[in-house]
């Protein structure tokens, strides 16, 4: 028993003596290392799906863009063609002389010569003129009751300086305040647009103001006003309509900053009638709002019905008018969102199950001995082997060269056909210069572009030509910038297609091409010394307007090929007919203009890069859609508005068997004349332009010379 307390106090010692337990610095390392990779695993997945959103916006943006830059030149197209039937009158040589006659007598309209006569002839004026250009009224008198004073709509009036109605057309809505507010800026001789507005019939109106100058006066100031008021109504708001839209949601209306309020000025799609709803500026995420406060931005706001949508704007030159363009969030994005989603959700997945698997392997490798550690790196290894023979077999199974090189030139990875291309082994370009690979010349010039790539950190494409004793080779290629690390610098990626062949083919395509149409337009120059050449000019003309219209080089050679062939279909018409000297019968002039028809069917089954033949086939096309295909407007070819325009400018510029040729003046005021109505306006501005600015009546001026009749041409 005596024992017992010492065996107690030994135990007790023995305890105290082994070592506690402690954690291993290692292991809290790899756990916060893991926790940490994990972190980034999952804010890089968020960051990369966010990205993307992101660059899904944009797009949106540009999309959203370019319509509000179309539907906003449509509203300003109207208005300009507003103000151009007031400019009609206010030029208008009798409407001056009546003003003149007017202001000179102070007012006094019996000092004006047979004043009765003027007036009713500007009163017959001021109701042709809005009848035709729609500053009438559409209201049917029936619609008002017989005893009661019928509201006046639209029309338009002359006043003197004071504001004093001089003539005015019937129905012309009394002039309200706001009317009269804005003659003084008119009188001061600027033009003036009169506000949107609701007028006494409860339509939206609209109205435009032009100062009437003396004749032979001064004019800083004015002597009149015409003033002109319109109800807005179809014309306007389908201006407002994107051609070919299928969005459900996409919206375009017209909007403006009232006060504290944004104002709605078109119809807008839930069915709330212009000038019927107001919204103030400070309404939460308002899109209206936004767009009025930032012209041209984009965002993501609600529009009027609460709705989460994309909306950006333009203003209307001229105007307080901002064009609102907008489309749902949900239309728009749900697809994008679904797709980042599942994205999101894939990356998380493999984060995650990449993380249990590191775990589970730790676990089990943290059990295991030193030398079955060992035989863990070893499998390890092979695998990391076989992955790189999986990307070898990957990128030796693309038909181009592909290699990675540093900022000098040294490769580090080239795939079989680089190899192949080289003439020697894989593994043996690894380490090389590619000077001592590929030459020099190629050399300096990939290394140039290789460390343009890799400083600016963005990727190229290029095309480069090489002469070689075979004759020239081309290569596209493809410069990617690769990231350095610790252990390795920053490289370029680059990717080489030869071209050459196809290159050469293209070039003899093109000349086979040329030669063929040169032979056909021979054929027809043969049989009418008036006419020759006139397929190689018309084509020059219309490479030119193609040219300062900024078309693509598709178009540019589309309208060139067309211009030289839309004449072989003359080897049908008799010889005696192309060299008439007589004037032409009505059947023989429709035979001639409409010729391209059959060079159109002859040339159905050939081949060309671009869409010469349709080009031919719509010559006879007009911008009124009087042609004999009834296209109208955009609705035909650009490139066969372009050509209608060089072949009538060369052709009235040409001598013909039965007339000189007319001057360039004359030929610049007809195609003028003819704008909007038989041709293209910007065509024939962009040759206009030409001639004046860029040396085309010297270039050109030999056109006007008669032929050589004796075949020596």
């Amino acid at each position: 028993m005596s024992d017992t307390p010492d065996r107690k106090t030994s135990s007790h010692q023995e305890n105290e003596d082994q070592p506690k337990r402690r954690f291993n610095p290692a292991v809290i390392g790899i756990a916060l290392g893991l926790i940490i990779i994990i972190a980034l695993g999952v804010f890089f997945a968020f960051k990369f799906v966010e990205n993307e959103r992101e660059r899904d916006l944009q797009a949106w943006q540009i999309r959203l863009g370019i319509v509000s830059d179309s539907r906003t030149a449509a509203v300003a197209e109207w208005i300009d063609g507003n103000f151009a039937s007031m400019r009609e009158l206010v030029e208008n040589a009798s409407l001056q002389l009546y003003m003149t006659e007017l202001f000179v007598a102070k007012g006094d309209s019996s000092q004006v010569t047979d004043e009765p006569a003027q007036a009713g002839y500007l009163r017959n004026l001021l109701i042709a003129t809005a009848e035709r250009s729609g500053f009438s009224s559409t209201l049917p008198t029936a619609e008002v009751a017989a005893n009661l004073e019928r509201v006046g709509v639209a029309g338009i009036a002359l006043v003197d300086p004071s504001g004093r109605l001089l003539v005015a057309t019937p129905g012309m809505p009394p002039p309200t305040p706001n009317i009269r507010a804005l003659l003084p800026k008119a009188i001061a001789g600027e033009p003036v647009l009169i506000d949107m507005y609701t007028g006494a019939s409860g339509l939206p109106s609209i109205g435009f103001m032009l100062p009437v100058f003396a004749l032979q006066g001064d004019e800083t100031e004015a002597i009149g006003v015409v003033i002109g008021i319109r109800a807005v109504g179809e014309g306007l708001f389908n201006r407002l309509k994107q051609p070919g839209e299928t969005a459900k949601s996409a919206e375009s209306y017209l909007a403006r900053k009232s006060n504290n309020t944004v104002e709605y000025l078109t119809p807008l799609a839930d069915g709330t009638p212009s000038l019927k709803r107001k919204l103030t500026l400070d309404t939460p995420d308002l899109a209206a709002a936004y767009v009025v406060n930032n012209p041209g931005g984009f965002g993501i706001k609600r529009d009027y019905a609460g709705k989460e949508v994309l909306v950006t704007s333009r203003t209307v030159p001229g105007t307080p008018w901002v064009l609102v363009r907008k489309i749902d969030r949900a239309e728009s994005l749900s697809e994008t969102d679904t797709r980042l989603r599942t994205i999101l959700i894939v990356f998380i997945l493999i984060i995650v199950g990449v993380t249990v698997a590191i775990i589970a392997v730790w676990r089990h490798g943290s059990s295991l001995r030193a030398a079955e550690a060992a035989e863990k790196f070893r499998i390890s290894s092979e695998q990391f082997e076989n992955l790189s023979k999986f990307m070898n077999l990957v990128t030796n199974s693309q038909p181009t060269a592909i290699v990675a090189v540093d900022e000098a030139g040294t490769y580090t990875f080239a795939n079989k056909t680089a190899a192949d291309v080289a003439g020697m082994e894989a593994e043996d370009m690894l380490g090389k210069n590619m000077t001592a690979v590929i030459g020099p010349i190629k050399a300096a010039r990939f290394i140039d572009t290789n460390k343009q790539v890799i400083r600016d950190f963005k990727r190229v494409s290029d095309v480069h030509v090489f002469d070689e004793a075979d004759g020239k080779h081309v290569f596209k290629s493809e410069h990617i910038p690769l990231r350095g690390d610790r252990d390795h610098p920053p490289g370029c990626l680059m990717i080489l297609d030869d071209i050459t062949e196809l290159t050469r083919e293209r070039e003899r395509r093109e000349r086979v091409l040329r030669q063929l149409v040169q032979t056909l337009v021979s054929v027809v120059d043969r049989r009418d010394p008036y006419s020759a050449n006139h397929s190689s000019r018309v084509s020059e003309v219309a490479r030119a307007i193609a040219h300062e219209m900024t078309l693509s080089d598709l178009d540019q050679g589309t309208v060139e090929i067309a211009g030289s062939l839309m004449n072989v279909g003359k080897i049908f018409i008799p010889p005696e007919l192309l060299t008439k000297t007589s004037q032409l019968t009505e059947d023989e002039r429709k035979r001639l203009t409409h010729s391209f028809q059959e060079s159109a069917d002859l040339l159905n089954n050939v081949e060309f890069d671009g869409p010469v033949v349709e080009t031919i086939r719509e010559l006879g096309e007009t911008w009124d859609g009087r042609g004999p295909l009834g296209l109208r407007e955009e609705e035909i070819l650009k490139t066969a508005r372009i050509v209608a325009v060089a072949n009538d400018f060369v052709g009235m510029l040409s001598p013909r068997a039965y007339r000189a040729a007319h001057t360039f003046e004359k030929v610049s005021s007809i195609l003028l004349e003819l704008s909007g109505k038989k041709y293209d306006r910007k065509a024939v501005s962009a040759l206009i332009n030409y001639l004046e600015n860029r040396g085309g009546r010297e270039q050109w001026a030999h056109y006007r010379e008669e032929p050589d009749k004796t075949g020596d041409n």
